[in-house]
């Protein structure tokens, strides 16, 4: 694996608190990576991809915080300018990691898909590579790693919970789970607040959504991609939708019981899982980014189980 000179394995950790005997649970810990979650897997792996083509001047991004942390965190490390559009107003504790790493940050528009537009714009005029998490086609090899870690870890696996924001993550993970030869039940999330990816999976057609205003912002995207929602149709068995009040919940018990810290959209995957009545054999839900912002913890309410 070309990231195990980066990082080793996370960990994936049986939830006592959750598990019955007739469920088992599991948390996959991404928030335990550099710069706080999964997307340095991508980040990484795609920047290297980039650079045996050739020179890369600069590496620019579009983010809520975690992509940009990550793509930030990849620059500093193969010696690569970095330059990050962020929405304005995005989560402090995410730019602090932007800042740590070096990179260049520029406010653009009230949400990501404004930034997005921005980033793409300044690539084009300055040609620089714009790492595009939602449609280059590397990010979502380094996401697999997680897929393949858990076949290894928990070869008994039932069912994963994948949150899903720009899709790399889910289309990764669930592109490793289907190489098992028997069935992975495998089930992405979406914050309800910002259902575009859920309408459109399950529609089968783009949906998009005029805002995406959720605490989840790494959940929070209003424009999908139609091979991204193609893809979707082909590797997942359901997507969902999470409430406002079921992520912070969830953050609250993952820190009092299992003495995790997680973001919204880190806890999204679990507070699904929690409501899943049909739920049997071994499931994994991903806890995947811990990047919570004062104001965001501070409205995590006492767990009601």
């Amino acid at each position: 694996m070309q990231l195990a000179q980066y990082f080793g394995p996370t960990p994936l950790v049986r939830a006592e608190s959750l598990s019955t005997p007739d469920h088992a649970v599991y948390l996959k810990n991404e928030t335990v990576l550099p710069t706080g979650s999964f997307k340095v897997r991508g980040a990484i792996y795609a920047l290297k991809a980039e650079l045996r083509r050739g020179s890369v001047p600069e590496v620019v991004a579009a983010s809520t915080g975690n992509h940009g942390a990550a793509v930030a965190f990849a620059a500093q490390l193969l010696g690569v300018p970095a330059r990050i559009f962020l929405p304005r107003d995005s989560n402090a504790v995410k730019v602090a990691r932007i800042h740590e790493h070096g990179a260049i940050l520029v406010e653009a528009g009230v949400d990501l898909s404004a930034a997005i537009d921005a980033a793409s714009d300044y690539a084009a005029r300055s040609g620089a590579f714009f790492l595009h998490d939602a449609s280059d086609a590397n990010i979502p090899v380094g996401t697999a790693t997680i897929g393949a870690e858990i076949l290894d870890q928990l070869p008994a696996i039932d069912a994963a919970y994948v949150p899903m924001g720009d899709t790399a993550l889910m289309r990764g993970v669930a592109s490793a789970l289907r190489q098992r030869s028997r069935p992975i039940r495998i089930v992405g999330v979406v914050a309800a607040a910002a259902p575009a990816y859920y309408l459109s999976w399950k529609t089968g057609e783009v949906v998009e959504t005029a805002s995406a205003h959720t605490v989840a912002d790494g959940l929070a995207v209003r424009r999908p991609l139609a091979s991204n929602v193609a893809a979707l149709r082909q590797l997942v068995d359901e997507v969902v939708t999470v409430t406002e009040r079921e992520m912070l919940e969830t953050i609250a018990l993952l820190r009092s019981d299992e003495g995790i810290v997680a973001e919204p959209s880190g806890a999204a995957g679990l507070a699904v899982l929690r409501r899943d009545k049909a739920r049997l054999g071994t499931s994994v839900a991903l806890i995947t980014g811990g990047n919570i912002s004062t104001d965001v913890e501070a409205l995590s309410i006492p767990n009601r189980r």
